[in-house]
């Protein structure tokens, strides 16, 4: 495939300037950094070399070191370096005391939790400013085998957060917390920033406990908009009731929340419950949506009132 970019993958565990030394030579153009890297290890390598860096920033951390993993492969014979990774490490497991010279002893129930090499999730949400600053050419979010609702938010959250630090400093910062919270819609293991500036511990382990987050369900995207009559037409993918609070986001960090009003089906009949996934359905919208905006319903139910002076409030419907 001539003229072809090729990048070199997590898995080859690039650590280190001597690896995009030795890849630039067989015409690689990009290498993605092993997770283990640190901020200023990236630093330095950026550097010593003018190939393109991308680097992990959101999503799961391995137990094992990068493109180590086979214990997925001989545990279910599903190959963790070619993308069928079982996620071994995220089992419960029996834990045992073995003294020398005696019969093990399962100590089940005498630890807290089983869940010994779960490692909580990479989030670098807050150090944007560090990966642009030091060189890094492109964002990498682990997005394996999660749901549409998942890889929406936190793209859109990291793609708000590069455009705001390119802005200004102060834009970006003037962000930050609304980004957070946006990360905590859907739902993900608790977070840490991995290896960039410490050596994890065993506070960056999960231990079966999760964050209370919350609970934000994904209902559908929107397919088609008439402004005209202010009626969006949404497939659905989870039920939708008339009444519901929900939220419609899309790219651009844009956001607004609104009560499901005229809810019809394909055939225009007046519903007020619609439970089959993937069915088309209109309803009645106070602003402007554009097709691919997700929409999802709201925990509290949380509605924003606009003020006469144009300011908005967030109460509890």
């Amino acid at each position: 495939a001539p003229g072809l970019n090729i990048h070199l993958s997590t898995q080859a565990s690039a650590t280190n300037v001597e690896t995009f030394h030795f890849w630039k030579q067989y015409g690689l153009t990009r290498v993605v950094l092993a997770r283990e890297v640190t901020m200023e290890e990236l630093a330095e390598i950026r550097k010593r070399t003018d190939l393109e860096i991308e680097a992990f920033v959101h999503g799961a951390m391995c137990i094992s070191y990068s493109g180590r993993c086979t214990l997925s492969n001989h545990m279910s014979d599903r190959d963790a370096n070619r993308g069928g990774c079982s996620q071994s490490c995220r089992w419960k497991y029996d834990l045992y005391d073995m003294p020398f010279g005696q019969e093990r002893k399962s100590i089940h129930g005498e630890v807290p939790e089983e869940y010994s090499m779960s490692a909580v999730d990479m989030c670098m949400i807050e150090n944007i400013p560090d990966l642009i600053d030091n060189g890094v050419d492109s964002l990498k979010i682990e997005g394996r085998m999660k749901s549409v609702h998942y890889v929406s938010t936190v793209a859109n959250c990291y793609k708000a957060a590069c455009d705001a630090y390119m802005e200004s400093a102060e834009a970006f910062y003037a962000i930050k917390d609304d980004l957070i919270n946006e990360l905590w819609k859907v739902a993900q293991r608790e977070l840490a920033t991995g290896f960039y500036y410490k050596t994890p511990t065993e506070n960056e382990q999960l231990f079966g406990a999760r964050r209370k987050i919350p609970q934000y369900k994904f209902v559908g995207e929107v397919v088609d908009f008439d402004p005209a009559t202010m009626t969006a037409t949404i497939r659905q993918r989870n039920v939708i009731l008339e009444g519901d609070h929900v939220e419609f986001y899309g790219p651009g960090f844009r956001h607004f929340e609104c009560e499901i009003k005229d809810l019809h089906d394909a055939n225009g009949n007046k519903i007020d419950r619609a439970p089959n996934p993937m069915e088309l359905l209109t309803i009645t919208v106070p602003q402007e949506v554009k097709p691919g905006d997700m929409i999802r319903s709201t925990k509290e139910g949380l509605i924003n009132l606009y003020q006469k002076d144009g300011s908005s409030k967030t109460v509890h419907a």
